[in-house]
């Protein structure tokens, strides 16, 4: 572990040095680059100065315990080895977590895809639900989320639903969202007053950039269409709605929440390439085998990642074991306290492996 840290102080120098040559600023988005990269580094260098200073306080104490006959001084040094020992654990434990490899898609916008499953327009309802808890949950984080596309339930709600976040670590909170979300509770169109089980999948897909994915644009039929408003009215008679397909995967994209028909393409192209970065990662993980996806982390869409107990007022993950029972205050987008679980459950998955390893 020491020699991984001097080889990031190393590092963290080096980009130091490179943020204040006269023409650091001549190319923006590397200097950019070059801040965020200094800032992550200097967490880890700040840690482990502390880390270094324990060890030699560690060090004297040993020191004056070998050396020392004075009794009152023994005393001492063994109290403040005491006070040392657990602060050395910690941080070293501390730097283990800050020593996993960081998602490199964490730092990304989403595309978020929710489908109402089984459970007809009560399943449709709840999607609408869990894009409400989204929406409140992106408030929270100050991010920016934006509906591109949807097709509605009859009964309220949506079948399909896409939308678009955008902000600061949106991908490296969002991605445990992927699976199927399961709700418990008496519909409204329920006459008996029984509790029925419906389900809606949610997709979490990282935005691509350009030269993140190898797109030939010969592959994609565009079609032009008008856009259409609650209840189907049509909100524009222009053709500014588009759909793309993509042929040899059969992949098909479609944005109409701008007036603009260039952004409207702008935006399906970048779900497009998000959906087929999403279906390469999904062949990788298939090669490496079933054994070695972490159960955390896979985002499978068949995957049942958490119930929501309407009767019970219980939200229940079953990657994690993990229950709260404020289910309104969950619907009001009160989702962090799960994220931090899973977070922390996937980095101590991640730890393990590289003791294995």
């Amino acid at each position: 572990m020491i020699d991984k840290l001097e080889a990031i102080k190393g590092r963290f120098e080096e980009v130091g040095q490179l943020l204040v040559k006269p023409d650091a600023m001549a190319d923006m988005k590397e200097f950019s680059k070059l801040s965020k990269e200094y800032k992550e580094l200097e967490k880890i260098v700040k840690k482990y100065e502390e880390y270094k200073k324990v060890l030699n306080e560690i060090k004297g104490s040993k020191s004056i315990l070998e050396t020392e006959k004075d009794e009152e001084f023994r005393e001492m040094a063994k109290m403040e080895l005491d006070e040392l020992q657990p602060r050395k654990e910690k941080l070293e434990a501390e730097l283990k977590q800050m020593l996993i490899p960081k998602d490199p898609n964490d730092s990304k916008n989403v595309i978020l895809e929710i489908r109402a499953g089984a459970g007809g327009d009560e399943a449709a309802i709840f999607a609408g639900d869990l894009l409400r808890m989204y929406q409140k949950f992106a408030e929270k984080q100050g991010w920016k989320m934006t509906v591109s596309d949807y097709v509605e339930g009859t009964a309220g709600g949506y079948s399909r639903v896409v939308a678009n976040i955008e902000g600061d670590d949106v991908y490296g909170m969002m991605k445990f969202e992927s699976g199927v979300h399961r709700v418990q509770r008496v519909p409204a169109t329920e006459t008996q007053g029984r509790v029925h089980t419906s389900a809606a999948s949610v997709v979490v897909l990282p935005e691509m950039d350009d030269v993140e994915v190898d797109l030939d644009l010969n592959d994609v039929r565009r079609d032009e269409f008008c856009s259409s408003g609650p209840g189907g009215q049509s909100v524009n008679t222009t053709y500014s709605a588009i759909r793309l397909t993509h042929i040899p995967t059969g992949i098909v994209v479609q944005c109409q929440d701008q007036k603009s028909k260039l952004k409207n393409y702008d935006k399906a192209l970048k779900e497009l390439k998000s959906r087929l970065y999403a279906l390469e990662m999904q062949k990788k993980q298939e090669e490496i085998g079933a054994e070695r996806k972490s159960m955390i982390g896979s985002g499978d869409r068949s995957d049942k990642i958490r119930t929501y107990n309407y009767p019970q007022g219980r939200v229940t993950d079953h990657r994690i074991g993990y229950s709260q029972h404020n289910l309104p205050q969950v619907m009001d987008g009160n989702i962090h306290e799960f994220i931090e679980q899973l977070r922390i459950a996937d980095n101590a998955e991640k730890l393990k492996e590289g003791q294995a390893g």
